[in-house]
């Protein structure tokens, strides 16, 4: 691999580090889902400082130019993480969708109370209900 390819990866590599731990330090990526990021970073960092590890992986899986595989392996990871992120979200918005039905039918117990309290007012009847 090219010296001028490996300074340009591991800048990238570098910034995307710098850019989890930023996310991380705001508070927009929690902890566990950072440390996912922080794996596969690590994983293409290894790739770059060991491009054996690359060549050997480039001829296991048929690649001419170990370039090519070493890009291959980050859409990998990349998918990966697209994945586990979809099934996040499809959990987050399965139990959204619970809290909106179980904030619903409180909602209609409220106003049903509201509304047999306002009845018990006319009337003039004190139970200690309202």
């Amino acid at each position: 691999m090219e010296l001028f390819l490996r300074i340009s990866l591991l800048a990238g590599i570098a910034l995307y580090f710098i850019l989890i731990v930023y996310f991380l330090k705001k508070k927009a990526l929690s902890l566990k889902y950072t440390l996912l990021w922080f794996a596969s970073g690590f994983m293409m960092l290894l790739l770059i400082i060991f491009p054996n590890i690359l060549y050997k992986v480039a001829d296991f899986l048929g690649f001419v130019s170990p370039v090519n595989a070493l890009f291959a392996v980050v859409i990998f990871f990349m998918l990966c993480i697209l994945m586990s992120i979809t099934s996040i979200v499809s959990k987050l918005n399965s139990k959204n969708k619970s809290v909106a039905q179980q904030l619903a039918l409180l909602e209609k117990r409220v106003r049903e109370l509201e509304k047999s309290c306002e009845g018990i007012e006319r009337t003039g009847e004190q139970d200690g209900v309202c």
